[in-house]
């Protein structure tokens, strides 16, 4: 009989990729026989969930437990989700969080719900809510890459990669998008990023590409509809704005493409490793990079990881100047894009 899975992930695009590992352990099912999985996931997290191999659908919820910008706890809205999942009758849940999040109310909420066998990593006692536990720095190394630290909870469920699957990160196969493109070789500087801490400044980005420019890389500037004045500004008269002309698939397209990625620690370096693209990372140490660093692909990161602000998960720089990022310039992006890139 096929084994009914939920793999839980809540936060954003980025952390979705990062579970895609682990999500095809779990799709590889246990004892030989592939299992039906489906992903509980937040609305940040949806359009990369979307472009996930291994999930048959994806079931939507903003949780106020993890959300950045959180709604309030409603009984309604938890008793809904509740009977939405006993609905599935799932045989085990995968419940994926990263090391600042507590799984337990999520886990609770998978219980009502009646899903017999979860798993995740937890430093507090979970009572009855788990039956799978790893404890951090008991059971596993917790400071390691995410995409790693998923496969953890996925083993200790039972469920392994498949055979011949290195456990790097994909997506399914993007479009065509040289319509978009244009033919020719091309670096993307993508400038904007989940929180301003992560951000590099939009005029050293705009050097950045002017920079780029004259050492003869072809730049394309990539954002969402929203930060169209941004992506504007960064891409100038030396640059190609692609600002709010790319849904997340074609932005797959557009980075598979690429001769490497500049880009701070966002989803979009994410995306970029699981379509095997190299990444220039523009990395704040407000999280640990040995952490969230792109994962298996080749990467330069710069940025002062021994910053003040090291550890902090601030999402505002708590420091005059960003010195972390500011620190780097535009010649030091140039640099890094040719260590990665074979000039054409």
């Amino acid at each position: 009989m096929t084994e009914r899975i939920l793999v839980v992930r809540l936060d954003s695009d980025g952390d979705v990729l990062a579970s895609g590992p682990a999500i095809r352990a779990a799709a590889a099912g246990r004892d030989g026989d592939p299992a039906d999985v489906k992903i509980l996931c937040g609305p940040s997290g949806r359009q990369a969930a979307g472009l996930l191999p291994g999930i048959r659908q994806v079931i939507e919820w903003p949780c106020p437990w993890i959300m950045a910008e959180p709604p309030q706890v409603s009984s309604a809205d938890v008793g809904a989700l509740v009977e939405r999942l006993a609905t599935e009758r799932f045989d085990a849940a995968l419940l994926l969080t990263s090391f600042h999040q507590s799984p337990l109310p999520t886990a609770l909420v998978l219980r009502l719900a009646g899903v017999r066998e979860i798993a995740a990593i937890s430093p507090d006692y979970p009572g009855s809510l788990l039956d799978h536990r790893l404890r951090p720095g008991v059971d596993m190394d917790d400071d390691q890459p995410e995409p790693l630290r998923a496969l953890e909870v996925a083993s200790r469920a039972g469920f392994g990669l498949p055979p011949g699957d290195k456990g790097d990160l994909r997506v399914t196969p993007p479009p065509d998008v040289r319509a978009t493109t244009g033919e020719g070789p091309y670096v993307v500087m993508h400038p904007g990023a989940s929180a301003p801490a992560r951000a590099w400044s939009p005029l050293r980005c705009a050097n950045a590409v002017t920079a780029l420019h004259q050492d003869g890389h072809r730049v394309l500037v990539t954002g969402s509809s929203s930060e169209r004045e941004l992506t504007s500004y960064v891409a100038g008269t030396d640059g190609v704005d692609l600002g709010g002309r790319t849904t997340y698939p074609i932005l797959a397209g557009v980075l598979a493409r690429a001769d490497a990625l500049v880009v701070g620690n966002t989803g979009p370096a994410h995306l970029a490793a699981s379509v095997g693209t190299p990444v220039v990372a523009l990395f704040a140490p407000v999280v640990p990079a040995r952490r969230w660093a792109p994962f298996g692909v080749p990467v330069r990161l710069l940025g002062n990881q021994d910053a003040a602000c090291a550890g902090s998960r601030a999402t505002r720089c708590p420091i005059h100047g960003h010195p972390c990022l500011n620190s780097i310039l535009p010649r030091d992006v140039v640099a890094a894009v040719n260590s990665l890139v074979r000039k054409h």
